[in-house]
């Protein structure tokens, strides 16, 4: 205990300094960096005496209060008032996930007999077309995921390997099972129950961000910003497709990414293409846009107290929300407050996601 007590003063001495070395010992998210991050990390390890590294691609957030909607009063109804929401500290996936990290678990899937195939489309086994899961290529239209009877594989993409691309064509109950299957394989409940999908928020399992958690992240503590950087978009910085239509989009190369618009779609970038934000998260803007936990509700924000404290949405609804736009959508679309939404069963060319991990 007292060896935990002098790291976690040496840590908090870091901190204020913000150093930077070339990965340091306490440096616990694998960032190089020793921060806020890290520090939460460690705090939980303290507290609940958890000694085993968590995955490097997941990040830290420390959680608390932040001015959530569009404070520049631009997009839709939706996405006002403005209020203040807060959220208990969290860990998320840098990264959205990918076509390998998918097949994989498909795999698993097949291989237990809980995975159906019908004309092209993964199925929860047993459940005949009511909670799909993923299109499969060809016949999924534009899903980069191969199904040949016996297994899952990656498609080659015009000869380019897409095994680290976000997965598309996934619906909100398949990036759910997912959620379980993870769970499941490195020993945490499974927050999600397949008979009916509701999300137990007591287990500490992965699971789908929070509308909240999710623009929390993405906002990385620069407050009323269009984006998880600034003010501005262009393709330097996010994978969209630019259309000159609003004043902030400024990418001198119009249309779809230049670098990813091979003819095939989806147009979808490799994972960790673009700079990351200030809390290590990568593509929280373009690429694809991300399933979140909640169901949607237009009004939502309105019927909300101030402060919201950890916020799950409403308790029923026919859609779930999506956030971060995808390499078809606008700038417009690409906003940190801006809100989609899309029946759970929904599988689109632009539709993926990334888990989060609540703090034990």
């Amino acid at each position: 205990m007292r060896r935990m007590v002098r790291w976690l003063v040496a840590g908090l001495f870091l901190v204020v300094c913000r150093v930077a070395a070339e990965c340091p010992s306490a440096d616990l998210t694998g960032d190089c960096f020793v921060d806020l991050a890290d520090m939460a990390v460690l705090a939980e390890q303290w507290m609940t005496g958890r000694r085993d590294p968590l995955p490097q691609e997941l990040a830290a957030l420390a959680g608390g209060a932040f001015a959530m909607g569009d404070a520049f009063s631009e997009g839709a109804s939706a996405e006002r008032p403005v209020h203040v929401a807060v959220v208990s500290a969290f860990h998320m996936g840098k990264y959205e996930v990918t076509n390998g990290q998918y097949c994989a678990f498909l795999n698993d899937a097949l291989g237990e007999g809980l995975v159906a195939m019908i004309d092209g489309v993964a199925y929860q086994g047993d459940s005949g077309t009511v909670y799909p899961y993923c299109n499969t290529a060809p016949a999924g239209g534009n899903s980069l995921i191969i199904h040949d009877e016996e297994a899952f594989s990656v498609a080659d993409k015009g000869g380019r390997d897409v095994t680290n691309d976000p997965i598309v064509g996934v619906s909100w109950y398949g990036a759910a099972a997912y959620c379980n299957w993870r769970s499941a394989k490195e020993g945490f409940p499974q927050c999600y129950d397949p008979a009916t999908w509701a999300c137990d928020f007591s287990k500490k399992g992965y699971r789908l961000p929070t509308e909240a958690e999710w623009e929390y992240a993405a906002r990385a503590g620069l407050g009323a910003k269009r984006f998880p950087w600034g003010d501005t978009i262009s393709h330097q910085q996010a994978n969209y497709n630019s259309t000159a239509a609003q004043g902030y989009d400024v990418s001198p190369t119009p249309g779809y990414h230049p670098a990813w618009n091979d003819g095939i779609m989806p147009y979808t970038s490799p994972v960790g293409t673009f700079a990351a934000n200030a809390f290590g998260l990568y593509d929280i803007a373009g690429n694809v846009w991300e399933w979140c936990n909640d169901w949607y509700a237009a009004g939502y924000y309105g019927t909300r107290p101030d402060p919201d404290i950890n916020p799950t949405g409403p308790s029923t609804g026919t859609a779930r929300v999506l956030r971060g736009g995808g390499w078809a959508a606008d700038a417009a679309a690409s906003r940190v407050a801006r809100r989609n939404n899309y029946a759970p069963d929904g599988r689109i060319a632009s539709y993926g996601f990334r888990v989060v991990l609540a703090m034990e």
